[in-house]
């Protein structure tokens, strides 16, 4: 299974998102899935590359040509697809992908794992998206989604299709039991 990952290219500042983005890694590569995600090879995309590599894991990189400099590339993965364009790469990632998972990251992480969400409310994404939710990091996303409902502005049905969870028996029941509304 591919596990498509968003995630920021820092680190943050406390040590428990790096510790996450191991933790990910880890379970990436014990379980035989491949990483897609952003191919750079610093912060916390840095880090879950290179934990999924020392697991003997395999991972694909998609990084727009812009800016394979400033993210510095990580070119010692398996692939490393250069594209034109953010759009071409979040494209590429989605398209790639079987399972979205989002790390902590800034509003380009915010933005990336958003469009899963919203492409499989309109049937153009079959994949769950899973954000970690390390320390309470997405809690206020969270309840955003739950007063989304509440005010009826996103059903109940389209609100089980995104997990906010850090646990990985929930995160992996999530997968292993998600159904998608593409007919």
């Amino acid at each position: 299974m591919n596990i498509t990952v968003f995630c920021g290219a820092n680190t943050g500042n406390d040590a428990i998102y790096k510790e996450k983005a191991v933790e990910l890694g880890q379970w990436i590569a014990k379980n035989n899935h491949q990483l897609v995600y952003g191919g750079g090879n610093v912060g916390l995309m840095g880090i879950v590359a290179d934990t999924v590599l020392e697991n003997n894991g395999k991972v694909i990189g998609i990084m727009p040509t812009f800016l394979v400099d400033k993210e510095i590339g990580h070119l010692a993965i398996h692939e490393f697809i250069e594209v034109e364009t953010m759009s071409d790469r979040k494209d590429q990632m989605v398209e790639q992908g079987d399972v979205f998972i989002a790390l902590p990251g800034g509003p380009g992480t915010l933005e990336e794992i958003a469009q899963t969400i919203s492409w499989a409310r309109v049937g153009q994404n079959d994949g769950p998206s899973i954000l970690i939710n390390v320390d309470g990091y997405y809690d206020y996303l969270e309840l955003f989604f739950d007063k989304m409902v509440s005010e009826g502005f996103l059903s109940k049905e389209d609100r089980a299709l995104t997990l906010f969870s850090d646990d990985w028996q929930e995160i992996e029941a999530f997968i292993e039991n998600y159904e998608t509304l593409i007919s």
